[in-house]
């Protein structure tokens, strides 16, 4: 199965986990394709954006967190070769 390098992930609302600090989502590695659990504070703003390893292959990837109003998330990842 192809999946493309930058997938973006709909979290649920983050008012809704119990412990309101973290969520989690799966992204797949734009790199090596590898499908890896990453986690990001919903709380850190509307916007965030950071480097995160791939747990696999270890290659850098830029990731954007946008987190809407009713907290809901959107989590895209690309390789940060392509910035």
């Amino acid at each position: 199965m192809c999946i493309p390098d930058s997938v973006p992930r709909a979290i649920r609302p983050y008012a809704d986990m119990p412990d309101h600090t973290t969520s989690h989502t799966r992204v797949s590695c734009p790199y090596c394709g590898e499908i890896v659990s990453i986690t990001f504070d919903p709380a850190g703003g509307a916007r965030q954006e950071y480097v995160e390893d791939c747990q696999v292959c270890c290659r850098p990837w830029q990731m954007v967190v946008s987190v809407a109003p009713d907290g809901t998330a959107e989590v895209t990842v690309t390789a940060a070769d392509d910035l």
